[in-house]
């Protein structure tokens, strides 16, 4: 003891070293206040949490609402230990309480800000389909505004340790100029906080805006611009608040199913179209595609037609299998098998509305691959195969008389 006072004692006869000591006993407290409240406390209560039968707490602990809060300690002992610091101009000591202090309030606002988004969290779990028909997520992002408004407000007022209320009653007349001034820098910024907060644009995004002639890939978010690169390499400049008042398309959808799709129609010549024979119907089994769907219509249509005839009717009223038909089916069974067509996304073979082009026949799916070169290439050799088969099963497909077909049906005309 004796040893430790006369410690002291030098160490008070030398004051700037006094003063790193306490400094430096000072930042340790904090360190371990942090250490201790971040794993034993906070362990702690996660472990309470986790035990509890209730889900409302996981909430909070999922979105870091207890965490955050967790960093108020070392800030508040920092804050109260500092004017304790022997040596230590009266300047610095207010200026590092001001600072503590205002990093307490930004680190209580955040802590507020995560408890909403928890509440949202709440609110959705507890009634998923109220929460779809009356998301309340618009509010609770007006609320966050608000909120944060006043925290800049009352950072700035202990950083410069003055009233708050000096400071509002300053920025009401200041209000008109600053709007003047940075419409643009305010429009850009609440437009980057809907951006991020709704997840709308990331870069890496597709983005497709027509109105801008924007096609490509984001490749940077700023304040107020959003740049992107489209398909030919150049650079389309966006100004961030016309994302948010206009439409744009982004394809990042497309790229996280998996799959991108393929809508596109084989115009059939209707004259083409018409009942297949039993004889070509028996050939058609050499397609092992269709083999399973023509025993099936067999038996379908013999059972219907055999009641039709058993109750008298004119055997004009049969039903037979027609070619369209067929090739509509083998179609679907070829997507069916097609190694690179997305196995769980739609995928259907369907008729459209006939018009002076022919009988659409629309393949609709998606392929398994949303790299675009893979996927033209798998959406072409599909093509090329349906092109090249259709004949097999007396179909044309629909062209409008080239040049070259006029000529020649004239030459048919003046020969006959």
């Amino acid at each position: 003891m004796p040893d430790f006072a006369a410690w002291l004692t030098r160490l008070q006869e030398t004051p700037w070293l006094e003063t790193t000591v306490f400094l430096a006993g000072l930042v340790a407290l904090a360190l371990v206040a942090d250490w201790l409240t971040r794993r034993v406390l906070l362990r702690l209560i996660s472990q309470g949490v986790r035990a509890s039968s209730t889900r409302y707490d996981d909430a909070l602990l999922g979105r870091g609402v207890i965490s955050r809060l967790a960093h108020v300690v070392p800030a508040l002992v920092v804050y109260l230990g500092i004017p304790h610091v022997p040596g230590v101009p009266e300047a610095v000591a207010t200026v590092t309480r001001n600072v503590a202090n205002a990093y307490m309030i930004l680190t209580v606002a955040l802590a507020f800000g995560n408890l909403l988004n928890a509440l949202g969290d709440i609110y959705e779990a507890a009634n998923p389909v109220r929460a779809r028909n009356k998301p309340i997520k618009g509010y609770l992002q007006l609320v966050k505004i608000i909120v944060f408004i006043f925290t800049g407000i009352l950072i700035l007022a202990v950083l410069v340790d003055r009233s708050p209320l000096l400071l509002l009653s300053g920025l009401g007349a200041m209000t008109a100029v600053l709007l003047l001034v940075f419409k643009d820098t305010i429009l850009s910024f609440v437009a980057s906080v809907q951006l991020s907060s709704q997840d709308m644009l990331r870069v890496g995004d597709w983005l497709e805006m027509p109105a801008l002639n924007a096609d490509g890939d984001v490749v940077d978010i700023a304040l107020h611009t959003v740049k992107v690169q489209n398909w030919d390499k150049t650079i389309t400049t966006i100004p961030t608040w016309r994302l948010i008042n206009e439409s744009f398309k982004n394809w990042r959808g497309m790229t996280e199913s998996g799959g991108r799709r393929i809508k596109r129609a084989l115009y059939i010549d209707q004259g083409s179209i018409r009942f297949l024979t039993d004889e070509e119907r028996d050939r058609m089994r050499r397609f092992a595609l269709i083999d399973a769907y023509l025993d099936r219509k067999k038996k379908e249509l013999e059972d219907y037609n055999q009641r039709l005839l058993a109750e008298g009717r004119d055997p004009v009223n049969t039903r037979r299998v027609t070619n369209i038909g067929t090739f509509r089916a083998y179609v679907g069974a070829y997507l069916e098998a097609h190694p690179r067509i997305h196995p769980g996304l739609t995928r259907m073979v369907r008729q459209l509305q006939p018009g002076p082009e022919g009988l659409p026949l629309e393949i609709y799916c998606f392929t398994s691959t949303t790299a675009w070169a893979e996927y033209e290439s798998i959406q072409a050799d599909i093509f090329d195969h349906l092109y090249g088969i259709l004949p097999e099963f007396g179909l044309k497909v629909f062209q409008a008389p080239a040049g070259t077909d006029i000529r020649r049906a004239l030459a048919t005309s003046d020969a006959g």
